[in-house]
Parts: C-alpha cells; structure tokens; sequence
C-alpha cells in the first residue's frame, strides 16, 4: 500500500522560529515570574520537585513549581527580575504572536484557545497534565518548524488530557480553583460514565467540543481513575505512559500566549502506530488513517532533522515486547515509505 504522506514538508522561516521559540522562553519565564514566597525542593518517589512555599495569615501553602532540573533552577534563581519585566514580556508576545500570524502559523479557534487559557490559569500544566491527540500535533509546527498545508489530519473537536496517576496523587497540590468552574464557565456539560459517577469528559455542544481527562493504565484492564491534583477522574489506557513519559513545554498561540505541555514529537510519532492498529471497525477506521497520517508526517520530518531521537524513540518502543512490536509493525505494513524510513535509522 501506498504512504499516507507524500507531499514535500516545507520549514518556517528562521525569523518565524526565532519568534516561536522567543514566546515560549518568554512564557516559561512567566511561569516562574508568580513565585510568592521561598522556593523549596523537595523529594518524592526518588525525585526532586519544586515547590513555592508562602504563608497566608497563619496558613501556610505549598505550590508546586515543576521538576528539578537546571533550566527551572536558573528561572528561579532569576524569578525577582522576572517578575518586574511581566509587563513588557506581555506586550512583547503579543507582537510575536502578530509576526507568527503572518507568518503562516496555524492559530486555534477561540473555544479550545480559551479552555487551554484557562487550564493553564488554574495550573492544570504546571501540575503535570500533558496534551495529547491532534491539538498536541498542531503544536509540533512550533517545535520543528514545519509548515502544515493540509487539514485533513489537523481538524479535531476533541482535548485530550493526560497525567500520570501515581504524579498525581503525589504532588501534594491541586488546581486552583476547580477545573469545573471553568467548565461551566465555558458551557461545557459533564459526560457521566457508565462505570463509576465519576466524570472524566465534558461536552460543549454549541461548538461541538469535547475535553477528555486520560492517564495510562498499569493493569490488564483499562477503567476509570481518579487525578487528584487536577480534580477529576480520568479513562485508563495501555500504552499511554509511553507517549507522556519525559513532556516538552509548547506555546498556544491564542490572545498573548500560553504555555503548555505536550508529548515528544518521536514518542507522539511511534505511538500514533500503536494507536493506529488498536482502533477496529466503524467510525475508528477514520480516525486510524488519521493517526496513520500524522505518525508518517512526523517520521517523515523527524528522520531527516532529529533522526537520533526518532530512532531511540523506535527502538524503545521495539522492546517493550510483542503487544507493542505488533501494533508499530501492522501500521507499518500500510506504510511502506515510512517503514523504509524508520529502518534507515540504523537504530
């Protein structure tokens, strides 16, 4: 069978992914610019986290920051002088923003751009919550500047949102205030589960819109979940906690910026393949040759710009054991150019 992506990939231009990348520096730096009290790590599970620790009254509060690493250390030694430059890096994405736009860069519609702002207002990414799906893929544009021209594998009307349960319930944090509020704010309905009174969907009809909490599931059955730090329940899925293992940081281009959390390309890219071949019959068909389209899109990009990462990306998922080789090779006997990639990597 043919590939599901044969058109040439076209790149941004370097003042557009200067521009990108000046908005996400600049919302990172945002992020850290809140901090209120005395930033203090702290160890979980073997790892060490951030936290914002400040008294209100005689109450005193913990505020997750992030993971431990050297990029958020130096944001926080540096958070003082953040914090009174806020304005001008407002103004200053807000221009950005305007030079991507004309640059040719995808913008999301007003619905799904105000769900994300206010996701990332609550802390809903800050607490670990990844996005996933089509909305994560319309990101990549951003990250490897490439240049979508077609919409086919692009459209979406669903958010799909994960978190890995264990982080959640370790943290020690929630949002603030309730992801429900805005919800109904934004006249988004719960979608009752059938297995528990647990909610882990929410529709707006109007614009035919639907956010979905997810998180991977470490047993034989795939059931429903609770996240406590984001306040909702979520639907457990195989293979998930390979796609949100190790996130990247990305801009929505929606009103003056926000920051958000998605999949590394080459994870998202190798488990489009799984994915594909799990969705059976009916209406999955369709949605399984879009996650045929995107995988070969990305591996398309990513063998060329990023081929170390493609490959240890491929080749971890390869030795995962024969659930996951069988999924990544029946996708691939439907896309023979993208198979010839992924085995040029030498991995």
């Amino acid at each position: 069978m043919s590939n599901v992506a044969q058109d040439t990939v076209l790149h941004h231009s370097a003042l557009a992914t200067a521009s990108y990348h000046d908005v996400l520096q600049a919302l990172r730096d945002e992020d850290i610019a809140d901090i209120r009290g005395t930033p203090r790590k702290e160890t979980r599970n073997g790892r060490w986290y951030w936290y914002d620790v400040y008294r209100i009254g005689s109450l005193v509060r913990k505020r997750y920051i992030g993971e431990d690493n050297a990029g958020t250390a130096q944001r926080i030694a540096d958070h003082a002088q953040l914090a009174a430059k806020r304005a001008a890096r407002g103004q200053d994405r807000t221009r950005l923003i305007r030079v991507l736009a004309a640059e040719g860069f995808q913008r999301i519609d007003a619905t799904s751009g105000s769900l994300l702002n206010a996701l990332a207002e609550q802390g809903a990414f800050r607490l670990g919550a990844t996005i996933v799906g089509t909305h994560a893929f319309r990101l990549y544009e951003g990250e490897l500047a490439v240049r979508f021209r077609t919409t086919d594998f692009l459209n979406t009307g669903d958010i799909d949102v994960a978190q890995f349960e264990r982080l959640s319930m370790a943290l020690d944090d929630k949002v603030d205030p309730p992801l429900q509020q805005s919800f109904k704010a934004l006249q988004f309905d719960p979608l009752p589960s059938l297995q528990r009174p647990s909610v882990w969907r929410w529709r707006q009809s109007s614009a035919n819109i639907m956010v979905e909490f997810l998180t991977p599931s470490f047993r034989p059955e795939e059931d429903i979940r609770d996240l406590p730090a984001l306040g909702v329940s979520a639907q457990s899925l195989h293979f998930l906690n390979y796609l949100i293992a190790d996130p990247i940081k990305a801009a929505v281009l929606y009103r003056s910026g926000v920051l958000v959390q998605i999949p590394r390309p080459e994870r998202f890219a190798v488990h489009k393949l799984i994915v594909a071949n799990r969705r059976q019959g009916g209406p999955d068909q369709i949605k399984s040759r879009k996650d045929r389209q995107q995988a070969a899109f990305l591996i398309r990009v990513l063998a060329e710009d990023r081929p170390g990462d493609l490959a240890e990306a491929y080749a971890d998922a390869m030795s995962r054991g024969p659930a996951w080789r069988g999924h990544i090779e029946a996708s691939l006997k439907r896309m023979l150019e993208t198979a010839a990639q992924l085995g040029g990597l030498g991995h």
